[in-house]
C-alpha cells in the first residue's frame, strides 16, 4: 500500500470513529457494558497506541535503525497484517496490553479533549507518513507490543486498522447501554 493510500486510510478510520463518538449520549463515555471499556477508555486506549509511534517517527531514523535493527523481510500487505493481528488476539485470551490495564475511566469532562489528542495524533501520522521515505517506511522497524517487531510501514497501516478494530467493537457493543 503506497503512502498515500495509507494516510487516507489513517484518515478515514479516524474520522468515521471521532464522528460516530462524538454522536453518542453523554452517559456512554462514561459506562460501557459489564467488564469492558468504557468509550472513553477506547479513546485513551488508541491514544496510548498512537503517541509513541508519533513520538519514534519524531527521532531520527538512524536512531531506530540502531535501537530495533533493519527488516529482514518484505513488508506484508494490508489483509496479511489484520489476519496476523486477529490470530495474535486469540492466542492472548483476552489479555491487555499491560499500558492499558487498569486504565481510568476518563470523565465526561476529558471527552473534547481526548477527542481533539486523538484527531491530532492523526493528522501527525498522517503527515508522516507522507514526508517519510519508503525506504525508511519498508526498512526502518519498531517494536509493537503483540506483533513483534514491524517494519514502520506495517505498523501504520496496522495503526489504521487498530481504528476500524476499536470502531466495530464500539457500534457493536456500545449502541444499546
Amino acid at each position: 500500500m503506497d503512502k498515500e493510500t495509507i494516510a487516507n486510510l489513517l484518515d478515514n478510520k479516524h474520522v468515521e470513529l471521532i464522528e460516530w463518538l462524538e454522536n453518542q449520549p453523554d452517559e456512554s463515555w462514561t459506562n460501557g457494558p459489564q467488564g469492558k471499556w468504557t468509550m472513553g477508555q477506547q479513546v485513551l486506549h488508541l491514544l496510548q497506541s498512537i503517541k509513541p509511534l508519533n513520538d519514534a517517527l519524531s527521532l531520527p531514523k538512524y536512531v531506530l535503525r540502531l535501537k530495533f535493527g533493519r527488516a529482514n523481510r518484505a513488508v506484508r500487505d494490508y489483509e496479511t497484517i489484520i489476519k496476523r493481528y486477529h490470530e495474535r488476539l486469540e492466542n492472548t485470551k483476552g489479555k491487555t496490553f499491560k499500558g492499558s490495564r487498569q486504565m481510568k475511566i476518563p470523565t465526561l469532562e476529558d471527552k473534547n479533549y481526548l477527542l481533539n489528542r486523538l484527531q491530532t495524533e492523526s493528522k501527525k501520522l498522517q503527515y508522516k507518513t507522507k514526508k517519510i521515505s519508503d525506504t525508511n517506511l519498508d526498512k526502518v522497524i519498531l517494536p509493537h507490543p503483540l506483533m513483534g517487531k514491524m517494519p514502520v510501514r506495517e505498523i501504520i497501516m496496522w495503526t489504521a486498522y487498530h481504528v476500524e478494530h476499536h470502531t466495530k467493537t464500539l457500534k457493536e457493543n456500545y449502541c444499546n447501554l
